[in-house]
């Protein structure tokens, strides 16, 4: 295709986790690679590498997976860290094995702790990663919260102040939303990333975060039918979305 990338079959797949150059070779010796429908017997080839390449390209009969430039959302279920390195459970392993060979790798959008739920993103587009975390962006995100006890009835003050201080924090939080729901639960949105944030407004105000799920980043709400340890890839349009609220 005229002005797209081009790469080497072998370096292209490899970077996708398929293999080493010489296992690729292997696949396309053996007629394992078709690209629109007809065999790729020379891994040197170069080839253009565009986003509808899944549905051109097929390896063992599958299509192959989507090329650099991927970005995913997950429904991150409770108990599964974001990290590589963490004891225990990593969102990682709810991912084909073979994406975890990829290069570039696949990293989380931020963080969500190990006992919160809800809608993760995770790309390989470095670009797209800190425009989404960068402070200037102020991509709001909502998050639905579950209390020890009774609110008080000034939370939403409060939050919405710019004025509330963390514990062992100097500078106050920017203003926030927080919606109630009733007396144990709401919606609070923020646009900031301070570690364990919500967890800590709560004990700011005197209460104690029970559940936690992130339901919305931007305008991108997690998908009703995208069940906890599932994730697809995201079009443009859901990118979009991100930036949408921002």
């Amino acid at each position: 295709m005229k002005g797209a990338p081009s790469s080497r079959l072998d370096k292209l797949l490899a970077n996708l986790g398929y293999g080493s150059r010489r296992e690729i070779a292997g696949l396309a010796r053996a007629g394992l690679i078709r690209l629109d429908g007809q065999p790729l017997r020379d891994a040197a080839a170069r080839i253009a590498v565009t986003p509808d390449l899944p549905a051109r390209m097929e390896i063992d009969g599958e299509p192959v997976d989507p090329p650099p430039g991927l970005a995913l959302l997950l429904h991150k279920p409770l108990g599964v860290t974001c990290s590589h390195k963490e004891a225990g459970p990593l969102v990682y392993a709810l991912l084909p094995e073979r994406w975890r060979r990829r290069d570039p790798a696949i990293s989380t959008v931020g963080r969500l702790d190990k006992e919160t739920s809800g809608l993760l993103l995770l790309t390989d587009d470095g670009a797209l990663l800190h425009r989404i975390i960068s402070p200037k962006a102020a991509v709001p995100k909502r998050y639905r919260v579950a209390l020890d006890r009774p609110m008080r009835g000034d939370e939403v003050g409060i939050v919405a102040s710019g004025g509330l201080l963390l514990e062992g924090e100097d500078k106050p939080l920017l203003p926030a939303l927080l919606e109630v729901e009733d007396e144990t639960h709401a919606a609070v949105t923020v646009t900031e990333g301070r570690y364990h944030m919500v967890r800590r407004m709560f004990a700011a105000m005197g209460n104690h975060v029970v559940g936690l799920h992130r339901d919305r980043i931007g305008a991108l709400d997690l998908p009703a039918d995208l069940k906890p340890g599932a994730f697809r890839p995201m079009g443009e349009t859901e990118i979009a979305a991100v930036f949408a609220a921002g």
